[in-house]
């Protein structure tokens, strides 16, 4: 699809893989800005961009939607030393003078209030976004405000301080709050704490392997990348902070060696976990890796994987006619928001755009583009910390995360509480397809079914992870939620395992205390009629004979309408049930049903031998216990 302002020339010799230079990525940012602005309030202070509100009104839409965009200019302009051919910064600054003239007030121009999370809790936000920005600026923005209007500034932002975040990511608001305010010569007592207090944090939050859960709990996603790495990590590069920054980007590098191998060779991220209408600002971990030098990853693939995600979006209708971005993934899609998403919710992308402070004759933009991590060979990683497995395959581009620790259930909830939630319940994502949306049938997922009821997998509890030559495994187990339905059948539990090797993904599944007439279903990729794409699944041990197919027709993010191939079995007491599932662009494999030439098992576990001379793999239960020779 044509993008809706100009681009330079591509240029195949620097960039043989995406064509995109680092003009490429002003003009972008130039692009994005210019549309925005035609949105804003007189005064400049709101920038209220079209579509649905969301649920904490319009003029905290329009807040954001002036903080974000702040942020790709601050990227955009402190990247060329304070170059501002467009005058950005003259804007913002007419901004920052009419939101904070009379905070808090119901007017068209002033900016809400920041109060805790769950009284209005968007500002808080939106705050580490104007602190940052204005931090990035400070020697062509800050310091040409007029006095008055820098301490109103400041004013504002201090409530972030006092005020209660919510209990995960946006602790690193106020941190961020706290570092502008210090880095211009406003620090006290009061920012020290809560710098002291989100480092604290932190450092519980971390689980290993460069990841870190987004608070007390197994929620594993994107934020990490763009939240949970990129807010220390810059702070500590910008402040000359020496002895942080070995310790964050430490972490940051150990993060990229696992996530730079989950973007598809057509530049997609996985789609996985929530807020994925952010988009390319999945791309902002392995950016802020090049920028600071830490990162395992060579100029060349790093522009490689941050161009190739930018250029993928805008190349999918991400952006309106008038050159916004929409709420969706490619065009609009509900499916991929949340309650709190509006119109603005999107230029969180901005955070792609920390690249930008990589200047002209940086390695990041001189050095040859290189193939991304899935273009040069066909890999399987096993994140043990998260209880993530990493699937990718070169010859069809595609990256598949198995996902055997990652729910976003806190602490404090009830393991029976709510409903199945897309982003997190199934047990598998790829950089081509989505979960389906709620209401219809769930994609990669195993389901008991008790008095007519379905189950959800809600609380995940991982039971290991490795990963040998070419192979990898991951293993959860979880107790079945019937989501308004009966209560939790007692003892009832499920214990999962996932083997990939090449294209091939043997998926093992135990049922422990079904009570009599259970049944199960487990269900594969969803994927469009009309897509380059094989998704099947054929049963090996204890399922009814043959695969059927159900029908998604409020379709994923990616097609409007999709369908899924689905086994059903029986399941009473203890029962093994194994299958052999695939996603493919690539010509074969061949009938799954020919992929293996014996199948064993009873109820301790399962063996497998490959028909290509691949070996035998051995799942074990009592403990799990995966062995591939």
């Amino acid at each position: 699809m044509s993008i809706p302002f100009e681009l330079p020339s591509e240029d195949r010799a620097s960039s043989p893989c995406t064509g995109w230079t680092r003009a490429h990525w002003e003009a972008v940012a130039d692009g994005l800005l210019t549309a925005a602005w035609r949105w804003s309030t007189p005064g400049g202070a709101l920038l209220d961009l079209p579509g649905r509100p969301s649920r904490s009104g319009v003029r905290s839409d329009g807040l954001e939607g002036f903080a974000r965009t702040f942020l790709a200019a601050g990227f955009r302009v402190a990247g060329a030393g304070g170059d501002d051919p467009h005058n950005w910064l003259e804007r913002y600054a007419r901004g920052l003078a009419s939101g904070t003239r009379s905070p808090g007030r119901d007017d068209t121009e002033s900016w809400p209030l920041i109060r805790d999370h769950d009284v209005q809790g968007q500002p808080m936000v939106e705050s580490a976004s104007v602190a940052l920005a204005l931090r990035l600026t400070a020697p062509w923005l800050w310091k040409r405000l007029d006095a008055g209007v820098q301490d109103r500034v400041e004013e504002w932002l201090r409530d972030a301080l006092r005020h209660v975040p919510a209990p995960n990511n946006w602790y690193l608001f106020p941190y961020t709050v706290a570092g502008f305010l210090e880095s211009v010569g406003r620090g006290d007592a009061e920012t020290a704490a809560v710098r002291r207090r989100a480092l604290d944090l932190l450092e519980g939050w971390y689980r290993g392997d460069g990841w870190y859960a987004d608070g007390d709990g197994r929620a594993f996603d994107h934020y990490n990348g763009w939240a949970l790495h990129l807010y220390p990590v810059l702070d500590a590069h910008l402040a000359g902070d020496t002895g942080l920054l070995a310790r964050y980007g430490g972490r940051l590098r150990e993060h990229l060696d696992g996530f730079g191998l989950m973007f598809g060779a057509d530049g997609a991220p996985l789609h996985f976990g929530r807020s994925l209408t952010y988009r390319f600002a999945a791309s902002a971990a392995v950016g802020l890796g090049a920028v600071t030098g830490h990162t395992p990853l060579t100029p060349g693939a790093s522009r490689r994987l941050v161009s190739g995600s930018l250029r993928h979006f805008l190349d999918r209708g991400a952006l309106t006619g008038d050159g916004l971005l929409g709420l969706g993934w490619y065009g609009p899609n509900e499916a991929v928001l949340q309650s709190y998403s509006g119109p603005s919710s999107p230029y969180w992308a901005s955070k792609a755009f920390v690249a930008l402070l990589a200047p002209v004759g940086h390695p990041l933009w001189t050095a040859t583009e290189e193939p991304a991590p899935v273009e040069e060979a066909d890999r399987v990683l096993a994140l043990p910390a998260p209880g993530l497995l990493v699937q990718a395959t070169r010859g069809d581009g595609i990256v598949r995360l198995h996902n055997h620790g990652s729910d976003h259930v806190r602490p404090h909830e009830a393991e029976a509480a709510g409903a199945d939630d897309p982003h997190y319940g199934r047990q598998a994502y790829s950089t081509r397809t989505g979960p389906t949306a709620p209401g219809n049938t769930a994609d990669n997922h195993f389901s008991v079914e008790v008095a007519g009821r379905r189950s959800v997998r809600r609380r995940i509890h991982p039971l290991g992870a490795g990963h040998g030559d070419g192979w990898g495994w991951a293993a959860s187990w979880h107790r079945p939620v019937f989501a308004g339905g009966p209560p939790m059948v007692p003892g009832l539990r499920v214990e999962s395992v996932t083997v990939a090797r090449g294209p091939y993904e043997l998926r093992v599944h135990r049922v422990v205390g079904a009570p009599p007439g259970a049944r199960v279903t487990h269900t594969g990729w969803a994927t469009g009629p009309e897509e380059p794409l094989v998704s099947a699944l054929h049963g090996l041990h204890g399922w009814d004979p043959g695969a059927g197919t159900v029908r998604a027709p409020q379709g994923t993010a990616y097609v409007p309408w999709a369908s899924m191939p689905r086994l059903t079995g029986t399941a009473e007491g203890t029962s093994l049930h194994v299958s052999l599932a695939v996603l493919t662009g690539a010509p074969g494999p061949g009938p799954l049903a020919e992929a293996v030439t014996d199948v064993l098992a009873d109820g301790t576990g399962a063996e497998v031998v490959w028909t290509d001379g691949g070996g035998r793999t051995r799942v074990s239960f009592d403990p799990v216990r995966v062995t591939h020779e």
